[in-house]
Parts: structure tokens; sequence; C-alpha cells
């Protein structure tokens, strides 16, 4: 059974969500309350995907992420963030830690729900995406041999751009900032702008010809690969 874990200080809001997500997703939900007790829950047993509150007792749920990201156990654990701030600075920070998806209270538990069951499948397509090769309706990319065709023509990428392109397609249908496409594709060279990234990703679209409008801009947040 798919393990849920709740990492949430306000004990009524966390048995909502336990009792939501068994109730109507089938899912099993453990609770914990504190940032030092969600890092040792997650390294004892690594759960399918983590709710986490961000403001919570003794480590906050950002420095939580921050984390659970920089353990190889963890790296790939999804996690929706869960708070009461709404501004956009927020979520993209929250985004740029490295969180799936992110709701602000209040909230709906069936969206939360239905938010849980969306990320699963997100993550389970990633996990496949993980292949060396991925072939679309007209893109080709066969990444341990580093060639990539269009409709079956070759397609000359740089460094920079196979990168770019492949870890966008490992993390396809999930939104990339751009701050997390310096950090994973640049080494976050901090003499690199965010703009750098978009005359990149203008690059390879053009390279790219039919398959370029699978790489969506998302405005204010960045760019994702979509199948």
């Amino acid at each position: 059974m798919t393990r849920i874990l709740v990492v949430e200080d306000e004990t009524d809001i966390a048995e909502l969500i336990k009792h939501a997500l068994e109730r109507s997703a089938g899912l099993s939900v453990s609770i914990v309350a504190s940032g030092d007790a969600a890092l040792k829950a997650a390294a004892d047993a690594p759960p399918d995907l983590m709710i986490l509150d961000l403001n919570l007792p003794v480590l906050s749920g950002s420095e939580v992420c921050r984390i659970l990201r920089a353990r190889p156990a963890t790296a790939q654990v999804p996690i929706i963030m869960l708070t009461a701030r709404t501004s956009e600075a927020d979520r993209v920070s929250g985004l740029d830690l490295g969180a799936d998806d992110y709701i602000t209270k209040p909230f709906s538990l069936k969206e939360l729900a239905a938010r849980v069951r969306a990320v699963l499948r997100r993550r389970g397509r990633a996990d496949d995406g993980a292949a060396a090769v991925y072939e679309g309706a007209h893109l080709r990319a066969d990444f341990e041999a580093v060639a990539v065709h269009v409709d079956g023509d070759p397609v000359k990428l740089t460094r920079r751009e196979f990168e770019l392109l492949k870890f966008l397609v490992e993390n396809r249908n999930r939104v990339m900032s751009r701050d997390r496409l310096l950090e994973r594709v640049w080494g976050y060279d901090r003499d690199v702008e965010t703009r750098s990234v978009d005359v990149h990703v203008g690059r390879l679209r053009a390279k790219l010809g039919a398959a370029g409008p699978q790489i969506e801009t998302v405005v204010g947040l960045g760019y994702r690969f979509v199948e």
C-alpha cells in the first residue's frame, strides 16, 4: 500500500488529512508533528509521498525539504508543501527547494487528495522517464548514446542543451523553476543569470522543431516537458 507521511504540528488538521486520504484514496497515512521527527521517520522508512507543513517546531519545513533532497535515500520522495503563505515568492521558493506541489491554507480536503493522486502519477511517469531512451510522437532521445532525433532526423545539441533536455524529460510533466534548472544543469554557477536558462530553452525548442512545443513555459514558475 502507498505510504504517506503527514508532517503537521496542528493535530486537528493532521487527523483530518489522514482520514480524508485513507478514506478517499486508499492510502496508508502516518503523522509526525515536528521537523526532526519527519527526518527520522523518512530515514527509517522513506514514504511514497510527504505532505509537509512549513511552520514546524525544531526544524522548519523548508529546512526539512532541503535536507531530504540532499540525502540520496530521500532525494526522490515527492513532497507537497502545505502552508498559510500565499505569495508567488513563497511558491517559487518552495518549488526551488524541490517541492512537487504547493497548497495554501485553508484548503479543500478533496483537492488535497486529488493533488496527492496527481503527484503520485507524475512521479511514477518521472521514474519511468529515468530510462535510457525516451520516444514520443516526434522526439527520440537516447541518453546513453547521446543521440537525439526528431522525426527520424538527427539533431545536433550542445552539451548544455543535451543536459537540459535530459533533465526536463526525466522530470516530465513537472514544473522546473529556472533556479532549479541552474542548480541541476549548470551546477548552480552564481555567475550565470536565470536569463541564460531562457536563452538555452529557446535555442533547444528551435532545434527540436516539431517536438519543441513539448517544452512549455509556466508563467512565473519555469518550464515543463509534457507528453
